[in-house]
């Protein structure tokens, strides 16, 4: 028996390869299905069931084209309703792959449908669980994306999550593995931690949710400091629900590589969405005008998810040369399949053409630091978490998250600074404000970190935060 774990760090998502024999099972797969196929190609192994924890919010399954290219069934938790064929399978209901098997525990509590698999090996012992976003290492899973008015509530979605871990989860063995839907930086939980393996005896020992005395208990705690989810997650949902697609016609769509000539006139008759994913130190000093820096070296994926939201929305992109390809497989495995070309060799091609660009006023942390005083506005677009355990004095909180409710409300004719953690995010920040003709502020190139080693800049004083 073999279990691989396939980790995605910057969707902060784990997949799962198991074999035995000569037939193989894939927990949760990544919407790009060639790494699958190669490796059962390798093993000599049949596919014979696509094992899915939950209709995903955060990203784009490969699901129904990993199906499609194998004849694997397709297996989802009672209750679940799709549009394409899958087994609907019952509580407790077994599944043979070679000489091990796979137990289905219906967990419901994220989701309705959520169910967390138990792996049973050759010898009859409960070994693994693949527990999806019932069961994080340090969390559980947000109990607020099911719900539905009048119907059903996110404390109602707590408690089905209480029960599911108590009569499903807690009774196992402590030897038994957990391995998650996903870690650290995922949206889908506030307190992950960074390990994405662990026992279940550690968990019971270290996860705060799995401590609480009582269902009431839980439920506060569980439901208390989440933020609101990002607003493509429902559009992923009906992705995973309905179909979508293929990867590769995807792929062959948006690798249509386009001069500087054609690609100004594409975004003009498409009105497309110009997505410069360069680095933050590149894009401030050059761009094309109203486009949108996400850096592709970041948490690009997610946030595109949460900045741009449409999935249908057009986009044109601008990398640097030979990275089109990975650009347009991070933006299909959150659902944004409508990449409709690129712009051949990079940004130097727009500037050897001598079109228009535009720039970001960006300063170092230590110039900063010189123009700072007590009448200077500063905004931080960081994560309510962060801005709390410690910020630049008077500094506004302005969650990136939340950009498109605050930056119409900014003053044109007030100057401000913008600051992130490090740079990243602000970037981001500071070309949609440039779109929308907000050009009265200066981003600070480092952010906070980078703020605080000049030691100059006042600051409040560090709060732990327990819970991010």
């Amino acid at each position: 028996m073999k279990i691989e774990q396939i980790y995605t760090g910057c969707l902060a998502q784990g997949a799962y390869y198991i074999v035995s024999e000569k037939e193989a099972a894939i927990v949760d797969p990544l919407r790009e299905i060639q790494p699958y196929l190669d490796r059962l190609k390798k093993d000599g192994v049949t596919l014979k069931y696509i094992f899915e924890t939950h209709f995903h919010a955060d990203f784009v399954s490969g699901h129904v084209d990993l199906a499609k290219a194998t004849g694997a069934k397709i297996v989802y938790g009672p209750t679940a309703a799709a549009d394409f064929e899958f087994i609907s399978a019952k509580d407790g209901q077994i599944f043979d792959v070679g000489n091990i098997k796979i137990k289905v525990l219906h967990t419901p509590g994220h989701t309705l449908e959520s169910c967390t698999y138990l792996l049973i090996d050759e010898n009859g012992k409960d070994t693994a669980i693949f527990s999806g976003d019932t069961l994080f290492l340090g969390d559980v899973g947000r109990p607020d994306l099911a719900q539905k008015a009048g119907h059903i509530t996110q404390e109602d979605l707590a408690g089905m999550l209480y029960d599911s871990l108590q009569t499903k989860i807690m009774p196992l063995a402590d030897d038994v593995t957990v391995y998650p839907a996903h870690g650290a930086g995922s949206a889908c939980g506030k307190n992950m931690q960074k390990e994405t393996v662990d026992t279940l005896g550690n968990q019971k020992k270290t996860n705060y949710a799995l401590k609480q005395p009582n269902k009431e208990r839980f439920i506060v705690e569980v439901l208390d400091g989440l933020t609101a989810p990002p607003k493509y997650f429902g559009m992923n949902v009906a992705m995973n629900k309905g179909g979508y697609e293929s990867f590769e016609s995807v792929l062959k769509k948006g690798k249509q590589p386009l001069s500087a000539e054609d690609f100004e006139t594409v975004a003009e008759e498409t009105e497309a969405l110009i997505l410069d994913t360069r680095n933050a130190a590149e894009f401030y000093k050059d761009f094309i005008p109203n486009s949108i820096n996400i850096g592709l070296s970041g948490d690009f994926a997610p946030w595109v998810g949460a900045m741009i939201v449409d999935v249908k929305q057009p986009l044109l992109l601008v990398t640097d040369e030979g990275l089109e390809e990975e650009a347009i497989t991070r933006l299909s495995r959150v659902g944004f399949d409508n990449v409709i070309g690129y712009l051949k060799g990079g940004f130097q091609t727009w500037k050897n053409s001598g079109k228009e660009t535009d720039q970001i006023n960006r300063i170092s942390p230590e110039e900063f630091a010189k123009q700072f005083n007590e009448n200077s506005k500063v905004i931080d677009v960081r994560k309510a978490s962060e801005y709390e355990a410690e910020h630049v004095n008077e500094a506004y909180s302005k969650p990136l998250d939340n950009i498109a409710d605050w930056a119409g409300s900014i003053d044109n004719d007030e100057h401000f600074f913008l600051h992130c953690a490090g740079g990243y995010r602000s970037m981001i920040a500071a070309s949609i404000l440039n779109s929308r003709g907000k050009r009265n502020f200066t981003e600070v190139e480092g952010g906070f970190k980078g703020i605080q080693q000049t030691e100059k800049v006042p600051t409040s004083d560090f709060v732990c935060q327990s819970k991010i």
